[in-house]
């Protein structure tokens, strides 16, 4: 049976389930609003989520080898997810029950009013910057440090081609995974987070000066920035990136420097729109015509009128942007011209490691190494964008 009929087959029976769910409970509650206002959309969803629960149980279950003695890497790979995702939400209920009982009176209100995934990605969010900070004290090795031993597996067992001074083992030039791994979080976020902010800097104080100034001056900065928005951002820090590579020379140093500049000024396009944007609807306003009409500045208008009324789009969209940054500075490492070596970069570790994937048959925990440095990324970004969303929810003046 081909795989397509099979999955007919299957997306079938939970139609017919879903069918079934609405009609039995219809006639078991006397046609009571909860299933006689049930979208046939909603039932499959009910049924579906229980199909694949059962599914995701039995497959826990499975064994992590098979009878000839190969690991099965799906099973080990599905069971780690799954610990991981239990720790984490149990991680973040304690986080969240440690904020509402310790702390000044706003902090405790902020933690009972956060939702458990808002708690999660502030957790990850702490996690990550204390690692960034302190990444030379935490850091078994330097991240420059090249030792003798090239390749060791991951583990720490000798009889399995570990070292146990290497837990995560050593790359194809003897550096330690595990220090590159910590240090990457210093560099990848650290250079994300200035590069942010700059972009912030620049798009803010521009999209400001075109709300409040208007006439040519918008013009001109809002066609310029049409124009440099009709381009794919990667594509285009990629070009120019490759243009960097051949003024930085061999000061490898002065790429990263080129890069922060390019990506702060192709981000700055967007962080200048939703500037414009919120501030043409504060200028608009009655303390603004006061503030002019009293004789206050430009300074005045934008950092005392403007400024603290746009804090809450801008705190949200400075997440978002963060997450674009972060991501398209991986991205440019793993195409090899964003951060440069010595210094350890998440992207350039999954492209270095890429090649391990091909060992997920017979030792999944070597496999799982380029995973390491891409599930870093990935649980930033989706930390970040947890704390977005709760941050959109309340700025929005919704309740729960």
């Amino acid at each position: 049976m081909s795989t397509l009929l099979t999955l007919a087959l299957i997306l079938l029976g939970v139609a017919a389930g879903g069918w079934l769910l609405r009609f039995a409970g219809q006639k078991a509650t006397g046609n009571a609003p909860t299933f006689r206002d049930m979208p046939f959309a909603v039932a499959f969803g009910y049924v579906l989520g229980a199909c694949l629960l059962v599914f995701s149980v039995w497959y826990f279950f499975q064994p992590t080898q098979n009878e000839a003695g190969i690991p099965n890497a799906g099973v080990v790979f599905f069971r780690w997810a799954v610990q991981f995702f239990i720790v984490s939400a149990i991680a973040a209920y304690l986080f969240r029950a440690l904020g509402r009982t310790v702390g000044t009176r706003g902090s405790k209100k902020l933690f009972r009013q956060m939702p458990l995934t808002a708690s999660f990605g502030v957790l990850v969010v702490i996690l990550y910057a204390f690692t960034a900070i302190f990444a030379a004290w935490l850091a078994p090795h330097g991240q420059e440090a090249v030792f003798a031993k090239v390749n060791v597996l991951p583990g720490g067992n000798a009889a399995t081609g570990g070292d146990p001074l290497f837990p995560l083992g050593t790359d194809q030039i003897g550096r330690d995974l595990l220090s590159r791994l910590i240090y990457g979080a210093q560099n990848t976020v650290g250079i994300a987070f200035v590069t942010t902010c700059l972009a912030f800097f620049i798009g803010g104080t521009l999209g400001f000066l075109a709300a409040t100034l208007q006439g040519w001056l918008d013009q001109v900065l809002s066609r310029a920035v049409d124009v440099l928005m009709a381009i794919p951002s990667l594509i285009f820090a990629l070009l120019l990136m490759t243009i960097a590579s051949a003024w930085a020379g061999s000061e490898r140093w002065l790429l990263t420097v080129y890069m922060i500049l390019i990506i702060a000024l192709i981000d700055s396009t967007r962080v200048f729109r939703l500037a414009r944007a919120v501030g043409l609807n504060i200028v608009v306003m009655d303390y603004i015509e006061a503030a002019k009409l009293r004789g206050e500045g430009l300074g005045y208008l934008i950092f005392k009128e403007i400024l603290p009324n746009a804090t809450a789009p801008l705190l949200a969209e400075f997440g978002l942007r963060f997450c674009f940054v972060f991501l398209t500075i991986a991205s440019l490492s793993f195409l090899g011209v964003g951060i440069q070596p010595p210094l350890a970069d998440w992207g350039t570790m999954v492209r270095d490691s890429a090649q391990f994937i091909n060992f997920a048959a017979f030792s999944p925990l070597t496999a799982a190494l380029p995973l390491l440095a891409a599930g870093a990324i990935a649980l930033l970004t989706v930390g970040v964008n947890f704390v977005v969303d709760w941050m959109l929810h309340r700025s929005s003046g919704l309740k729960e």
